[in-house]
């Protein structure tokens, strides 16, 4: 087993946009969202290099969410715009931004999964790197196109997963400092709407 740890993992956002997130069908956007800036926390509490990267910011699919700015405030400085390229491992900035971040292991999400994640997820995975794709802070406009790129994503060896598990493989004791506070954290966030029904 290819064990991800905070020391060999970097996390890759691709295009979460305030345009592009708006054609997500396949999951509540409020849950994408929470999901996605969780992940963005939980590196700060890691310690792991994080890469951003965004798609023609001035059309549609408009600028990051505002939060991952605030969260990741050099990460979303050197973020990678790309001019329209899709598959963003073409783009020679962004593989090099990835490359440069030491780690063989990345954990991914990109909004949406059957556009701008299942090409750079394989494209890194035939390069060697491990790959997980974090598919709750992911998500498509359509059920049918999301369910060829999981599929497509996991025949090329792309590991399929979600946010909880990330945080659990991450952590690996809850009982240590860092593993405390994504406790905390998971409990603030990913788990609040559940939580919220149990006791409601």
């Amino acid at each position: 087993m290819n064990y991800f740890s905070p020391a060999n993992s970097a996390l890759v956002l691709i295009d979460h946009q305030v345009g592009t997130m708006g054609l997500i069908k396949n999951h509540a956007l409020e849950t994408v969202r929470r999901n996605t800036l969780a992940l963005a926390r939980m590196a700060v509490i890691l310690d792991m290099p994080v890469v951003l990267t965004s798609s023609q910011e001035d059309q549609f699919q408009g600028p990051l969410m505002k939060e991952l700015e605030d969260i990741l405030p050099h990460a979303h400085a050197a973020r990678i715009k790309r001019a329209g390229v899709v598959n963003a491992w073409d783009d020679a900035a962004f593989a090099g931004a990835v490359r440069a971040t030491g780690r063989s292991n990345l954990i991914m999400a990109g909004v949406t999964t059957d556009v701008c994640l299942v090409f750079p997820a394989i494209s890194a995975r035939s390069e060697g790197f491990g790959v997980q794709a974090v598919l709750d802070a992911s998500g498509s406009p359509f059920g049918l196109s999301e369910e060829m790129a999981r599929r497509r994503m996991e025949l090329a060896g792309v590991i399929l997963t979600a946010t909880i598990t990330v945080f659990a493989e991450l952590a690996h004791d809850w009982s240590s400092k860092e593993g405390t506070q994504l406790q905390k954290l998971l409990l603030e966030e990913v788990l609040a709407e559940v939580l919220a029904g149990v006791i409601g």
